[in-house]
C-alpha cells in the first residue's frame, strides 16, 4: 500500500527561520523519507489504459533472498589493482613462452603445467636428472630476462 507522506511546512513552524534554513530541513526531511520508506517498500503500480499492473521490488534487499538467488558477492580481500597487475603479468609471461623453442616450451609445460618433477620428466625423455635441472634453470633465466626487457 502506498501511504503519502506530507512534508511538513517549515514555514509555518518556524517563522522565524531563514529561507536557507527551510530549504535545508525540506531536504532533508525528504531524504530521511526516501531512507525509511521508499527504499524498503515494494509496491504496485496500476496502469489503468492497459488494464496491466507492474510490480516494483523494493530497492533494499535481504542477505537471504541474495544467497537464495545464488548472486555472487565480491570477496572483500579482492584487489582491483592487483588482479589487473596479475593479468598484464600473466599477458606477458605468455608472449613470452611464444619466445622459447618447442623443446624448451615442452619441458616447461611438463614440470609446470603438467606437475611432473624433474627425475619423472627425464625419465620420459631419457635424459639425466641434472641436465633436465640445468636446462630448466636456463629456460628459467631467458624467461625472466624475456619479461624484463618488455615493456
Amino acid at each position: 500500500m502506498l501511504i503519502k507522506m506530507r512534508i511538513p511546512d517549515y514555514e509555518k513552524k518556524y517563522p522565524t527561520a531563514s529561507k536557507e534554513v527551510i530549504n535545508v530541513l525540506k531536504r532533508s526531511e525528504r531524504k530521511l523519507r526516501y531512507l525509511e520508506y521508499d527504499l524498503k517498500v515494494e509496491r504496485f503500480v496500476l496502469d489503468e489504459t492497459k488494464q496491466v499492473a507492474f510490480f516494483i521490488p523494493s530497492r533494499e534487499d535481504s542477505l537471504e533472498r541474495l544467497i537464495d538467488a545464488d548472486v555472487q558477492f565480491v570477496d572483500d580481500e579482492t584487489n582491483v589493482e592487483d588482479m589487473a597487475i596479475e593479468a598484464v603479468m600473466i599477458a606477458k609471461l605468455k608472449e613470452s613462452l611464444g619466445l622459447l623453442s618447442a623443446e624448451e616450451l615442452e619441458m616447461i609445460h611438463a614440470l609446470f603445467y603438467q606437475g611432473l618433477t624433474e627425475r619423472e620428466y627425464a625419465k620420459n625423455v631419457g635424459i639425466p636428472q641434472k641436465t633436465i635441472n640445468d636446462r630448466k634453470a636456463r629456460i628459467l633465466r631467458k624467461l625472466k630476462k624475456l619479461l624484463e626487457n618488455q615493456k
